[in-house]
């Protein structure tokens, strides 16, 4: 047991030296906007696809390329509109022809690879596109795989799926249905950057040369990275609290047995987080203690991850959206509130 915690302790140094460097590198270009830059290294880190919600013009897009350019990560981006097609994300089966013997010109069929083979992929205003195109990313990001004309194609790995939207603009948008809202691992709100990032954005931006960033891991170092965080041990007290977190986002009416619903969820929460929230309470939770140099689990931890883990997962009534009533105001009470330890 003791050479276990040893080896996990050295490894967790290597994955803070890490996520400290590309960290770093994504900062070079990224003003101002650290929680969002690490909530985004979470979920390359952990294997979780990640919604970025923000007003155009704050560097949501950018910072999707600059994270591909500091992790040696192959790059596509895919700018959703309402006349693109699922082929043209997935890819599609071609003919293709060639010289054959005795002058003949032979056909085969190929399949051609669309935008979605590789590594780091940005779905830019995702929810401008139609649900059918929508869809065409649920195998993707659920299997880490695509199926086109009945063959099934691996995607590479490490994939990280990277989705904007614009939160103002809803003419000409489609929402996203909630199965593929609960694929995202992490939504993160992008807020407007304040008076001295702004003046530090202008400095770096209208001067003679912009800052770009260094390559600083590879493939291979995430997916190991990825298993050290699986392998980080969790009490069962903790894991509990995960537990009780998601349930107490659930109204009363629609949970079997105790309930662990505030007031607030009753009133104004029509559906609850799924069990995916759990599992991304739990992942968050084991790399926040390894990035702050603990190899166990804390209450601190799960409790940290229930915003950006869940305020997606929600499904709000009729009476919370005509009283203004947000999901993140909804879990700030539960966090508030559920007692650490349960009975």
């Amino acid at each position: 047991m003791n050479e276990r915690n040893e080896d996990i302790n050295q490894l967790a140094d290597s994955f803070r030296a890490d996520f400290a460097g590309s960290l770093e590198q994504v900062s070079r270009v990224i003003v101002g906007q650290k929680d969002i830059v690490e909530g985004v290294l979470v979920c390359l880190f952990v294997g979780g696809h990640v919604l970025l919600e923000g007003v155009p013009g704050i560097g949501k897009t950018l910072l999707v390329r600059t994270l591909a350019q500091s992790t040696r990560l192959s790059f596509s981006r895919v700018q959703f509109t309402p006349d693109l097609m699922p082929a043209d994300i997935t890819g599609t089966t071609v003919v293709m022809e060639s010289a054959g013997e005795g002058g003949r010109t032979q056909r085969e069929f190929r399949f051609r690879e669309g935008p979605v083979f590789a590594q780091v992929v940005l779905a830019d205003e995702i929810n401008r596109a139609t649900p059918k195109t929508q869809s065409a990313l649920l195998e993707a990001m659920q299997e880490r795989s695509v199926t086109v004309g009945g063959t099934t194609y691996p995607l590479p790995s490490p994939f990280l799926v990277m989705a904007t939207q614009n939160p103002i603009e809803q003419e000409g948008t489609y929402p996203l249905p909630e199965a593929q809202l609960d694929r995202f691992f992490f939504k993160l709100m992008v807020r407007p950057p304040g008076r001295e990032d702004l003046a530090e954005i202008l400095e770096r931006t209208t001067g003679s040369a912009d800052a770009l960033p260094q390559a600083v891991i590879d493939a291979p170092r995430i997916l190991a990275h990825r298993d050290l965080i699986r392998r980080v041990p969790i009490a069962p007290s903790v894991r509990d609290y995960a537990v009780r977190l998601v349930l107490a986002t659930q109204p009363a009416s629609t949970v079997s047995g105790r309930s662990f619903s505030t007031p607030m969820v009753n009133q104004y929460v029509r559906l609850g987080a799924s069990p995916r929230a759990a599992q991304t309470l739990v992942l968050a939770g084991k790399c926040r203690a390894l990035r702050q140099g603990r190899v166990t689990v804390s209450t601190e931890d799960i409790a940290e991850a229930a915003l950006p883990a869940m305020r997606h997962r929600l499904i709000m009534n009729f009476e919370a959206s005509a009283e203004g009533v947000t999901p993140d105001s909804v879990l700030s009470n539960i966090v508030q509130t559920l007692p650490l330890e349960g009975n």
